[in-house]
């Protein structure tokens, strides 16, 4: 299958920028930090190993997206197939691994709502790029 790997590289680089957005004091760090049970004396920054990984997992998520929507996807199908994993897939596997966890609902919403719009993100990019 073709597949446009510039564009799978954009929406890994789109997801990196929303997560700093999202996680931001002005979005829900403060919330999510809240729900974790995370204070100012936890926080010990992010270390280069988490954010090159992180941007490999969101690389290797953008490149599956793009299989599963096809080379030239309608934007408002990949659209749905994004709600569908962001929301059915990532984010119930997420409430499952939470309940287990006792973690609280607050913060599979936020973790949910994240990788629900990084999918809707690597939707309009990879609908858009063909």
């Amino acid at each position: 299958m073709d597949v446009n790997y510039l564009a799978v590289i954009a929406a890994a680089v789109s997801a990196f920028f929303l997560g700093g957005l999202w996680y931001s004091p002005m979005m829900f760090l403060n919330p999510w930090n809240a729900a974790m049970g995370r204070t100012a004396a936890s926080k010990n920054g992010h270390p280069a190993k988490v954010f090159g990984l992180s941007f490999l997992f969101a690389l290797i998520a953008a490149a599956a997206f793009a299989h599963v929507i096809g080379p030239q996807p309608e934007l408002r199908d990949a659209l749905h197939m994004a709600l569908i994993v962001g929301l059915a897939f990532v984010t119930m596997c997420f409430g499952i691994n939470y309940q287990f966890a006792d973690r609280p609902i607050t913060a599979m919403l936020i973790d949910g709502g994240y990788h629900t719009m990084q999918f809707v993100l690597y939707a309009v990019i990879l609908g858009l790029w063909h």
